[in-house]
């Protein structure tokens, strides 16, 4: 691990209000922070979601921009879900759950990946494709790691 990873690590550590639920990154049962999840597909840009315009997939509540958003969502969730359960990339890449900032997001190949800050996420953009292919080989662990503050 570089220094440079060492201090993010930490960093990613250091806590959140977040509460996280086994694989999903959820605060009070809301998926990325109440982000809406197509906004980042049809707008490319993070997008707060309208509390009044909700969906709930695989025990998480997504919120929505619009109408057409929730049903662009609910056609096909599958398409619009963070990858790794919404927590960071990087964290998932370096073996941990970590918090996410909405507003630091990739897309690659139709995937949303998302990253703890904009210091991680420039992190994260250095080598995409290998912290994408890390973060997919400890996945399997890494969202049956108990939450950090237990």
């Amino acid at each position: 691990m570089t220094w440079r990873s060492s201090v993010v690590a930490l960093a990613l550590l250091a806590g959140s209000t977040a509460a996280w639920a086994g694989a999903l990154n959820l605060e009070k049962g809301l998926a990325i922070s109440g982000y809406d999840p197509v906004a980042y597909f049809t707008l490319g840009k993070a997008v707060p979601g309208n509390p009044a315009l909700t969906a709930t997939h695989d025990g998480a509540i997504y919120r929505f921009a619009s109408a057409e958003d929730r049903d662009l969502f609910t056609a096909n969730p599958a398409r619009y879900v963070p990858a790794f359960g919404g927590f960071c990339a990087y964290g998932t890449a370096e073996g941990h759950k970590a918090p996410i900032d909405p507003q630091a997001f990739t897309i690659i190949g139709d995937r949303l990946y998302l990253n703890y800050n904009h210091e991680v996420w420039e992190l994260f953009k250095m080598d995409p494709a290998g912290y994408i292919r890390k973060a997919e080989a400890n996945w399997p662990a890494v969202q049956q790691q108990p939450d950090p503050g237990n």
